[in-house]
């Protein structure tokens, strides 16, 4: 199974992580480019496969999509479930993990897999229902990070929780608007898993009911609420700094 990113940038990443899950690239016949030159060496120092194409048939490949010139086709990443989520953590000592409950755009997901990159997040947790996919889309605004960060998707959310709870000792901050105890107050420090809801309707009820501390963002201004990704970069990096200090 294969699938196709796009875009010199993505495109970049993905050969500095996993180039050998490139299958082939195509590029558009006569560009001249100082940012494409050095990956199109690389592509040819490695043996890849570079095919050159006119306007319209690169456009057609990439349906509809924004491809700057550049689409690489790649074998289909290994979907991570549970038992690798054990994996992952048996090997940390103070676990960093990122919740997303519901969160079905990509573009939002690409956005968190590179905040959690940025700020040192073990693994990204998602549900299997409900869920953004990792589409193109969500790795273009990942910027590489969707090669680099575990995606773990899980198929009973709350039971999850529960055992990262009891097996792993994590600490299950969840985020709510409407709670009076703001991210700031908090002590955020140790093994902890941050869990963030969708956009308007917030966590679902269990997994709400299965977090041991809820919190919110102060907000000052008339906007009610933050973007689900922006949201999640300001809880994540309070984190860190607490981590930190």
């Amino acid at each position: 199974m294969s699938e196709q990113i796009y875009g010199i940038h993505a495109v970049s990443a993905f050969l500095e992580r996993t180039p050998e899950r490139i299958i082939e690239v195509l590029v558009l016949k006569g560009r001249e480019d100082k940012r494409l030159q050095p990956l199109l060496n690389e592509l040819h120092k490695l043996g890849i496969s570079v095919q050159f194409l006119n306007r319209q048939s690169l456009d057609n490949k990439a349906q509809g999509e924004v491809h700057q010139g550049i689409i690489a086709r790649v074998q289909a990443a290994k979907e991570l479930n549970e038992n690798d989520l054990d994996q992952i953590l048996q090997h940390k000592q103070n676990p960093f993990l990122l919740v997303l409950d519901g969160v079905t755009d990509p573009h939002n997901l690409g956005a968190c897999l590179r905040t959690a990159d940025a700020a040192g997040v073990d693994a990204v947790i998602v549900p299997k229902d409900k869920s953004a996919q990792l589409t193109s889309v969500a790795r273009k605004v990942a910027c590489g990070a969707a090669e680099t960060m575990p995606l773990v998707r899980v198929t009973n959310l709350a039971r999850t929780l529960r055992e990262l709870q009891q097996h792993h000792n994590i600490w299950v901050v969840g985020t709510a608007g409407e709670v009076t105890e703001t991210l700031y107050q908090s002590k955020l420090t140790g093994a902890i898993a941050l869990v963030m809801g969708a956009e308007g309707e917030g966590m679902r009820r269990l997994t709400r009911e299965c977090c041991d501390q809820l919190i919110s963002i102060p907000m000052a201004g008339s906007v009610s609420s933050l973007n689900v990704s922006v949201a999640t970069g300001v809880c994540l990096f309070e984190i860190v700094r607490q981590r930190l200090g």
